[in-house]
């Protein structure tokens, strides 16, 4: 059974060392590199133009090493890299999700950033060895060298903390972040993560390896400063929350058990983020269609959809699933409003408790239908 992010991260803030210091964590990571860098660059001298390619090539390189490592090891478990697979795409990936991306406060760095022993096992286990070997050659190169190691380092750490940052946060807004932070978003999507977006500082190597993956962020609905309309439902049903919400993220399934679906234009199957479709629908004893786009798709515990429709309606529609007993509790959220007044006041009058009686029945229809479907698959199985 899937956890929810809540629970997980519940259970690992829990398990966190209670002396743990994330303000010392940090210092000492961002001092003992400075002093590496500092230390490393000191027996630089008298350096010729040729010889300071050695920074732009050494980071290059510690981009090309991090990708291959967050790629084949991150998230491809190994024998000899099993704690660090476990703490990437177990505790990392499960802390941090879809809708779930930011930070809640400095604790949560120990979840971010690397082990404070990590730096230097880096400095001295790989990075010493290396600048003396080069340095029987050329010592400014071996400096040079040796300090861009440590500084790719220190620069992956600090962009990846502010990949985590609150969206409010003033340092998101910086154009480098800013693109960094929606390709890091769109790698912690679960069924993106094993194939897109591994670079952290500069996606050269997702260019060069193909595995980049861009969508531009969902534009905001239109109307924001206007109240939506709340409806939130829950029902139990029959079955594991994996098979449940892939089943009611079939979309083409919908016209089976919501009686306000009318006929579907989509794909079939459960739709990922990303995903479009459109909807006939007959709502409140008014008909329409609805334009959709899926923007978070987690199998067995969440699938978020957002949609434009006629009268200025705007949608945001979210299914979450949670494993209860031997079954799944199933919860069905609807936000929506209106843009023009005429189509407000109608809502408030007399839609809004329509479109209430619709959703609670969708839910019984859905819990029946669901139940029926899951139990068929088996028995096809």
């Amino acid at each position: 059974m899937r956890q929810t992010t809540e629970v997980f991260r519940s259970r690992y803030r829990a398990a966190i060392h209670p002396r743990y210091n994330p303000w010392l964590h940090g210092a000492f990571v961002l001092v003992f590199g400075a002093l590496a860098i500092a230390a490393f660059c000191s027996t630089v001298q008298q350096v010729s133009t040729l010889e300071w390619l050695s920074v732009p090539l050494t980071l290059l390189l510690f981009n090309f090493g991090v990708y291959m490592v967050h790629r084949h090891l991150g998230h491809h478990k190994k024998s000899f890299a099993k704690m660090f697979y476990a703490r990437h795409a177990g505790d990392h990936h499960s802390f941090f999700a879809p809708g779930h991306m930011t930070y809640d406060s400095a604790r949560d760095w120990r979840v971010i950033l690397f082990p404070a022993w990590l730096i230097v096992l880096h400095t001295l286990v790989i990075t010493l060895p290396l600048w003396w070997l080069i340095a029987q050659v050329n010592g400014n190169v071996a400096g040079l060298f040796a300090g861009s190691m440590v500084l790719g380092y220190l620069t992956y750490e600090v962009f990846h903390a502010c990949e985590h940052l609150p969206p409010n946060n003033p340092v998101t807004r910086l154009p480098w972040i800013r693109q960094m932070r929606r390709l890091h978003e769109l790698h912690h999507r679960r069924e993106r993560m094993q194939e897109r977006n591994f670079n952290i500082v500069l996606p050269l190597m997702d260019y060069l390896f193909g595995t980049l993956y861009w969508e531009p962020e969902p534009a905001p609905l239109s109307y924001t400063r206007m109240p939506m309309t709340r409806m939130q439902h829950q029902i139990d049903i029959a079955g594991e929350p994996v098979a449940v919400l892939a089943y009611a993220a079939s979309v083409t399934r919908w016209p089976e058990w919501h009686p306000s679906s009318l006929k579907i234009y989509g794909a079939h199957g459960p739709l990922h983020a990303g995903a479009h479709f459109e909807e006939d629908i007959n709502a409140g004893g008014r008909d329409g269609h609805l334009r959709w786009e899926v923007t978070e798709y987690l199998p067995g515990r969440r699938w978020c959809a957002r949609a434009q429709g006629d009268h200025g309606l705007s949608l945001l529609l979210t299914y979450e699933c949670a494993a209860e007993g031997h079954g799944t509790r199933f919860v069905r959220t609807l936000d929506y409003r209106f843009a023009g007044l005429g189509m407000r006041i109608a809502n408030q009058l007399l839609l809004k408790r329509r479109i209430d009686r619709e959703s609670a029945a969708s839910l019984l229809a859905l819990r029946d239908m669901a139940a029926q479907y899951i139990a068929s698959a088996r028995a096809s199985a």
